[in-house]
């Protein structure tokens, strides 16, 4: 199918909404993008793009064969949590590395090359809703503004205001997980510098450098009951942190001794959708599949997706039959991974004789456990 001139608006500028716009204006689209905030910003710091994430950026000219934004990875180390002992060292995957990226950075980039390329992207453009017509989507913007496109790509994110036009109303449903998120400055320099993973009870916490090492970025993850707060996310305070966490041991009791800031998220799910088009309006991302962050893949899947939807359409006459093979060719996909995500969150947190005997067996084979997960990294989807 010839896109060109196909009217797209993408609704959502996070880092998958940004990936399918520049995407889809590299195949010859006109593509509209809306941020409701007035502003790009990205909150939580670091993430990581596994091999397959990095294919995609690759092939939408955002990075490099070295990306200079990035700081590459070595591995992880697995910790236990009292005394930081080393359990295990596991290699980077054999596909090709993992990067750090701060998201201000990558979205940075994503912004830069969308601007580069013509998307037309407007800020404070809050979607109320999305209306499928015969021949086009009508987009409701909360000002009262409406627009019109062949089609519209709902990259809103987790908590999706357009994910119930094709699905119906679905409530987000608390994991019982907590993660707390910061960044502090950091001046120990590695030659190649590694990710911990530092395992107790009930608790993890992961740390790695950003730009260049002179950050590093701290996520700690708890198991709680407890949760009366309605936002998702908010302020939250260094000592009822380090509170939580004060039988950690060894390395990771320094970095959380130096945290002066810290955000508070409640890890709330709503599972794979069941639905992710109508012929007009498509879900792409965390709109799509929200997964718990364990796998460290909700922002490489959302790239995946960007491409294979642009590719779809390539491939495809028609917008209807173009949504439903990505549709087809994503769905199985993502099960998959927020799967393996969500058995991570029970491997990490194991208690009593059950731990015990997992990290035994982490002694053994975690220079290989890379290889179990080849299924993820090996995946590109621009061959």
């Amino acid at each position: 199918m010839n896109i060109n001139g196909l009217n797209f608006c993408v609704i959502g500028g996070g880092i998958g909404g940004m990936a399918a716009a520049l995407a889809l204006r590299h195949q010859g689209g006109r593509v509209t993008l809306l941020e409701q905030a007035p502003e790009l910003t990205e909150v939580g710091a670091g993430l990581q793009i596994s091999a397959n994430g990095m294919a995609v950026l690759r092939a939408l000219g955002v990075a490099e064969d070295v990306p200079e934004a990035a700081q590459i990875s070595g591995g992880t180390i697995l910790r236990d949590y009292r005394r930081g002992r080393v359990i295990s060292r596991v290699a980077a995957p054999a596909a090709g590395p993992t990067y750090y990226y701060h998201r201000a950075d990558l979205l940075d980039l994503l912004h830069q090359a969308a601007l580069r390329v013509g998307v037309d992207i407007r800020l404070g453009a809050g979607v109320a809703s999305v209306c499928k017509h015969p021949g086009e989507a009508e987009i409701f913007l909360e000002s009262g503004e409406r627009l019109r496109a062949e089609c519209a790509i709902a990259a809103d994110g987790g908590r999706s205001v357009i994910r119930s036009i094709p699905n119906g109303p679905e409530a987000p449903e608390f994991t019982h997980q907590v993660a707390w998120r910061a960044t502090i400055p950091w001046n120990q320099r590695e030659d190649l510098p590694s990710a911990s993973l530092t395992m107790g009870p009930g608790r993890h916490v992961v740390t790695y450098p950003l730009r260049d090492q002179r950050l590093m970025n701290v996520v700690a993850i708890e198991e709680r009951s407890d949760w009366q707060k309605e936002s998702w996310r908010y302020q939250g305070d260094p000592d009822d942190l380090r509170s939580r966490f004060a039988d950690f041991g060894g390395p990771v009791r320094d970095v959380l001794s130096k945290i002066e800031e810290v955000h508070l998220w409640a890890l709330f799910l709503r599972p794979v959708a069941q639905t992710w088009q109508n012929g007009r309006l498509a879900l792409l991302g965390d709109a799509a599949h929200p997964t718990l962050p364990f796998m460290a893949q909700g922002a490489c899947l959302a790239l995946e997706d960007a491409w294979v939807l642009a590719r779809a359409f390539q491939d495809h006459s028609g917008v209807a039959r173009a949504l439903a093979a990505y549709e087809e060719a994503r769905r199985p996909r993502a099960r998959q991974v927020v799967a393996a995500a969500g058995a991570n969150a029970r491997n990490f947190h194991l208690r009593g004789p059950m731990r015990l005997a997992a990290q035994t067996a982490l002694m053994a084979i975690g220079p290989r456990l890379a290889r179990r997960y080849d299924w993820i990294y090996d995946y590109d989807v621009t061959a």
